[in-house]
C-alpha cells in the first residue's frame, strides 16, 4: 500500500509538472505573437519604413534569410546555449517576424486580419488540445506531415517562377491542413519530451524544451495564419 502510495504520489507530481511548463509553453508562444504583432503595427504605422522595405528586394530577402538563420541556429544550438541565450533570440526571432509579415498584411483590410486571426486561434487551440489529450501516438502522421511540408515548400518555390494562381490555392489549402495537422502532433511532441525529460534529467532541461517547443508552435500559427489569411483575407 505504501509504495502504490508513493508512486500514485510521484505520478500526479509529474503531471502536475509537466501541466505547468506546457501552460509556459503557450505562454510564451503568446508573449512571440504579442511581439510579431506589436512589431508589424509599428511597421503599418510607419509608411516610410513600410515603403522601404517592399521597395527594396535585397533588404526583405535580407532579414528574411536572417529570420530562417536564427531560427536554425536556435534549434541547432538549444542544447549549448543559456536559456536567457536561447529567450532573447525567440524574442528576435519574433520581431523579425513581425517585420517581414508587415508588407503582407498591408495587402489587406484589418477586419480581414483580424477575423482571420481569431479563426487562426481557434482551429490552432482546438488542434493543440487534441494533441495534448489524445492517448493516439501521432509520430506516424507527424513524419507523413513533415514530408508533404517538405513538397508544400519545393511546390511554393516551384510557383514563384510559374506563377498559377490554381496552383497557389491548392497549396495554401494544403498549407492549411499540414499545420493543422503538425500543430496537434507538436504539442504531443513537446509533451512527451518534457515527460522524458523528468524522468531522465529531472527539472534541468525543461526551460530549455519549453523555450524550442514555443517556438515551433509559434511556427505553426504564423503559417496556420498566413495560409487562412491568403484564403479568406479581403484585400484593399
Amino acid at each position: 500500500m505504501e509504495n502504490y502510495t508513493k508512486n500514485y504520489t510521484a505520478e500526479v507530481d509529474e503531471k502536475s509538472i509537466v501541466n505547468k511548463v506546457m501552460t509556459n509553453v503557450f505562454m510564451l508562444m503568446a508573449l512571440a505573437l504579442i511581439v510579431t504583432g506589436g512589431a508589424s503595427f509599428y511597421i503599418l504605422q510607419n509608411q516610410e519604413l513600410l515603403l522601404r522595405i517592399v521597395s527594396s528586394q535585397g533588404l526583405l530577402f535580407g532579414l528574411m534569410g536572417a529570420e530562417l538563420l536564427l531560427v536554425i541556429v536556435l534549434s541547432m544550438a538549444i542544447n549549448k546555449i543559456s536559456a536567457n541565450v536561447a529567450m532573447i533570440m525567440f524574442a528576435v526571432y519574433s520581431i523579425l517576424t513581425g517585420v517581414t509579415l508587415s508588407p503582407i498584411l498591408f495587402m489587406y483590410t484589418e477586419e480581414s486580419v483580424a477575423t482571420t486571426f481569431f479563426i487562426t486561434a481557434a482551429t490552432f487551440g482546438a488542434m493543440a488540445l487534441i494533441g495534448y489529450t489524445t492517448k493516439k501516438d501521432l509520430s506516424t502522421m507527424g513524419r507523413v506531415l513533415l514530408m508533404a511540408l517538405i513538397g508544400l515548400i519545393i511546390a511554393s518555390i516551384a510557383n514563384i517562377f510559374i506563377g498559377s494562381s490554381g496552383m497557389g490555392l491548392i497549396i495554401n489549402y494544403a498549407g492549411v491542413l499540414i499545420f493543422v495537422g503538425l500543430t496537434a502532433y507538436d504539442t504531443q511532441k513537446i509533451k512527451v519530451l518534457i515527460q522524458n525529460s523528468i524522468a531522465r534529467d529531472g527539472a534541468a532541461l525543461v526551460p530549455k524544451i519549453a523555450i524550442i517547443g514555443a517556438l515551433e508552435l509559434y511556427l505553426d500559427f504564423i503559417n496556420l495564419f498566413i495560409k487562412l489569411l491568403s484564403i479568406m483575407g479581403k484585400r484593399k
